[in-house]
């Protein structure tokens, strides 16, 4: 196969056209989403989601099919212990409420990893009997949802801006794994997950480095407790079942591998939030009593499509070799943009004045200057604008074809795509800024 075809980034092109169908759907089906409090409410929602993916991308990672099922009831307990301590008064500082969080987190990972490495009994019997038992133990700390969360983290939930502490966390998060994929020990553990055997030949030292992995896991899923606390402003240790689903299928939808050794922070982020706007579409239409089971069933049905696509991708990638997944994100990603700029601006739109009837078909269609309507526009005939959009059409053809062409080969993104994906954001964040009311349909939204 050649080294086109073998590209691991090549399985991120099915999460890319997903996120690209579903966030176009999600912002026509509810336009208030490009809002500075709709991306502010998707950022804080959607934040444990991605911290948990984080958490099973590094175990999956890691190799072994270590596929944390606790992860959701492990996020659940940190949460009610949390919670539990603040209302006793234990722990109320920022600083003292990040180390009992993480350091949960860490302790049970490290527990994890010793069963598995010393006691030798196999990832997926750990992480199911860790899922039981701590389900269990989240209702004995706390029956039913209540207790309050730390005072200074109940601001962070509102979701009115996009500028807010859960999503510098999420940003220092994600920096440090891209940091972190730079240096040895990340290769020694891609390494291990590939082929472990042939790592330990190789001098990597497994043991420890599963450690790590499991070290970090524990770091991630101690961030994603701390926003789900932000997002709730309380205690509830129901949640677990539901996130270890939603979680594991975000993974599997990223191109993690459950085997080992492929996977990274873009494929989890980008499962974990086509997960998140597909709750968010299932959610703008009414199902009635039924929503819940509807939303679920579609989570069901894309992990059993994801891992069938996985399969497929093999094939499919020595056909589609000459598409680079970045370009296609740049590509898609325009797209997607250029429909929230219309929509965000939709409102300050005017019907421009009809041209009479009586005017000659020719000089109707072809000839005549377009009314402005009191806006601004070009002197162009109808005809011109059509000649002067093909032609523009025609050299965004060319021109995607050839940055596709140009980074097929490339695994990492190159400079000048990241300034056109840098511009496309501000433009974003420029017409949420100016124009935050705008609906699709013109007026202020409800």
């Amino acid at each position: 196969m050649s080294e086109r075809a073998s590209n691991p980034s090549t399985y991120l092109l099915v999460p890319i056209l997903l996120i690209a169908v579903l966030l176009a759907t999600a912002t026509i089906r509810a336009p208030n989403l490009v809002s500075m409090s709709g991306f502010g409410s998707a950022i804080i929602v959607a934040a444990p989601l991605i911290f948990a993916t984080y958490a099973l991308m590094v175990l999956a990672v890691a190799g072994r099919g270590t596929v944390d099922l606790s992860v959701g009831p492990l996020l659940a307990f940190i949460n009610v212990s949390v919670v539990q301590l603040n209302t006793a008064g234990i722990i109320t500082s920022p600083l003292a409420v990040f180390i009992v969080a993480l350091g949960i987190g860490v302790l049970y990972q490290l527990l994890f990893a010793a069963i598995v490495i010393w006691v030798r009994v196999q990832p997926i019997i750990v992480a199911l009997s860790g899922f039981l038992a701590l389900t269990g133990i989240n209702l004995v700390i706390l029956p039913r949802p209540g207790g309050l969360a730390p005072e200074f983290m109940q601001s962070w939930g509102l979701g009115t801006t996009i500028f807010s502490p859960v999503l510098l966390i999420i940003l220092i998060a994600t920096a440090a794994w891209l940091l972190f994929t730079l240096s040895p020990f990340y290769s020694n553990l891609r390494m291990m997950g590939y082929d472990e055997r042939a790592a330990w030949t190789s001098g990597v030292r497994i043991n420890i480095v599963r450690i790590g992995a499991h070290v970090i896991a524990g770091l991630f899923t101690g961030l994603g407790a701390l926003c789900y606390t932000a997002l709730i402003s309380s205690g509830d240790p129901t949640q677990g079942t539901n996130m270890t689903l939603t979680a594991v299928t975000a993974v599997v939808l990223g191109g993690v591998s459950l085997s080992g050794g492929r996977g990274g922070a873009a494929g989890a982020l980008l499962g974990a939030l086509n997960l998140y706007l597909i709750g968010y579409v299932l959610a703008t239409f009414n199902f009635g009593a039924i929503q819940a089971f509807v939303t679920q069933m579609s989570y069901g049905i894309i992990l059993v499509l994801s891992l069938l696509l996985t399969l497929l991708v093999p094939v499919i990638s020595r056909h589609v070799s000459f598409i680079s997944p970045w370009s296609a994100f740049v590509v898609l990603g325009s797209v997607v943009v250029a429909i929230m700029l219309h929509i965000a601006g939709r409102g300050s739109f005017a019907p421009a004045e009809a041209i009479a009837d009586r005017a000659p078909t020719l000089s109707r269609y072809l000839l005549t200057e377009p009314a402005s309507a009191g806006l601004p526009a070009l002197s162009v005939s109808p005809f011109q604008t059509f000649v002067f959009l093909a032609v523009a059409g025609l050299l965004s053809l060319v021109f995607a074809a050839r940055l596709i062409n140009a980074e097929a080969r490339a695994r990492r993104m190159g400079l000048f795509l990241y300034i056109f994906v840098a511009l496309l954001l501000t433009g974003l964040f420029l017409a949420v800024t100016l124009q935050p009311d705008a609906t699709l349909f013109g007026g202020a939204a409800p």
